[in-house]
């Protein structure tokens, strides 16, 4: 982890109290930051990231708002554009297409529109992950549709320390920034940094090194691709493993240094494999390292279908441990 200021100790936290205690600090140190949403203040936000709050903070800086994407987003824009720094919760990142034409139309574009005179320092935090019970309004995974729009920084943080530091880098930056938060990693534990530190936006961390084989993933899918990596490395294949953390900007010199490396990519992600964000990164590969590949760059990704309610059907839906090592198997093989 990269770190603006050194700090003098850690904590352990989860995900989820990591999120928390970047917003507790950026609205302690900054008081234009302020928190709205659907249930955010008297609920404490639907995963508990903004429990305890409205307590501290008040209601002023502590909004629940009507249930209304498009009107929560347009309000924050117009509080950004004014010099305040709205932080939004949209609860699910299904969503999100509530409130397209705010995030992309206007947040996006309003700094170029004004020739860089008016920033939009605006965050808008959600939920992405599919699971059982979610079902085709709650549980999707559409981070990689926003990838396309100039103007929005997109990032994906997977440690507490990394959701602490990304969360904060986001909050101080002058135009809006998406964060999407996996629902299978709320409750990872891991040690935080004290005080104030930010973490890079766009840029990857390496999880693992290896010589094998480079495996690009972001969110909730890098416990099943660490897990992956544990397996093939039991039959002595050495996985490199690239954590993106920001999907916009993308880190492209860390990936295609580590694909240089090992000369086979995989791209694995929970989203769709038509379009979005794994499409985009073996297009990028291919580009750039075509002739040094040893074989196609793999795409692992979720079947082009809405999310299912069915346990089994969600699993079937999304690739698993198997599928990952099957076709990472496959690759070197060639």
């Amino acid at each position: 982890m990269e770190a603006s200021v050194a700090t003098a100790g850690f904590k352990e936290m989860r995900v989820q109290e990591a999120l928390r205690d970047a917003l507790r600090h950026e609205m302690a140190r900054d008081k234009r930051v302020f928190v709205m949403g659907e249930d955010v203040a008297m609920f404490g936000g639907a995963y508990g990231v903004t429990r305890g709050l409205l307590q501290e903070f008040g209601e002023q800086r502590v909004r629940d708002t009507p249930i209304s994407e498009a009107a929560i987003v347009g309000l924050a824009i117009g509080a950004a554009i004014n010099g305040m720094r709205p932080i939004v919760e949209i609860q699910f990142c299904d969503l999100l297409p509530l409130c397209m034409d705010q995030i992309v139309t206007h947040a996006a574009r309003y700094y170029y529109q004004t020739g860089g005179k008016i920033p939009v320092p605006i965050v808008v935090r959600s939920k992405f992950g599919t699971r059982a019970g979610g079902g085709p309004s709650h549980s999707s995974c559409n981070h990689g549709a926003f990838i396309p729009f100039p103007g929005l920084k997109i990032i994906a943080p997977t440690t507490p320390a990394d959701a602490k530091g990304l969360l904060l880098s986001a909050i101080r930056d002058p135009n809006p920034v998406l964060c999407f938060e996996s629902h299978h990693l709320y409750g990872v534990k891991g040690p935080v940094p004290d005080g104030d530190y930010t973490v890079p936006i766009g840029v990857a961390a390496v999880r693992r090194a290896g010589k094998d084989l480079t495996i690009v993933t972001c969110g909730g899918m890098i416990l099943k691709v660490e897990e992956a990596a544990e397996r093939l490395k039991e039959k002595k294949i050495d996985v490199e493993i690239i954590d993106l953390r920001s999907l916009a900007p993308l880190d492209k010199e860390t990936i295609l240094k580590s694909v240089a490396k090992t000369r086979r990519a995989m791209v694995v992600d929970e989203g769709p494999i038509v379009g979005g964000l794994v499409a985009e990164l073996a297009a990028m590969i291919q580009e750039n390292l075509f002739s040094d590949l040893k074989g196609p760059v793999v795409r692992v990704g979720a079947h082009h279908l809405p999310p299912p309610h069915s346990g089994p059907l969600v699993d079937a839906m999304v690739p698993g441990v198997e599928k990952i090592v099957g076709e990472a198997l496959r690759l070197v093989a060639r």
